[in-house]
């Protein structure tokens, strides 16, 4: 196994990453901070357009508000693992609530982990770099 000494690069450059926000301002941060950091971005206003998405693009990682119109992110995120082709793929939740049930609910559904809004560069890419290792 040999090991790149690239350390200070971003891991998988180019990975693709949905992110789910009717908030056009919380999708467009996440886009300037994702794209600028190297990485694909695929935005999607609601649960709805994120499933009609996410067959085309393959995001290898997935952000995902819990208040949204029409489908929630509890909703969303449990038909994307009930999915055989993305069942694998880290969800991630995004909440402007930092409340144990909405924690325990969103790892009921199998989001991967829990991000409170407003996030910052930091806590976003960080959040990437401990999950997309698990996209590979």
């Amino acid at each position: 196994m040999t090991t790149t000494p690239q350390s200070t690069a971003v891991p998988q450059a180019g990975l693709k990453i949905m992110v789910i926000d009717d908030s056009s301002t919380i999708r467009r941060s996440a886009e300037i901070f994702l794209s600028q950091a190297g990485y694909q971005v695929v935005l999607a206003e609601d649960g709805f357009d994120a499933l009609a998405k996410i067959n085309d693009h393959h995001p290898a990682l997935i952000f995902c508000d819990i208040l949204m119109p029409r489908l929630d992110g509890y909703q969303t995120c449990a038909l994307i693992k009930k999915s055989a082709k993305f069942h694998a793929t880290p969800v991630l939740m995004l909440s402007s609530k930092d409340g144990l049930f909405d924690r325990a609910r969103g790892a009921m559904v199998g989001s991967a982990a829990y991000l409170t809004k407003p996030f910052t560069k930091d806590s976003l890419l960080a959040a990437v770099r401990e999950h997309s290792a698990a996209a590979g």
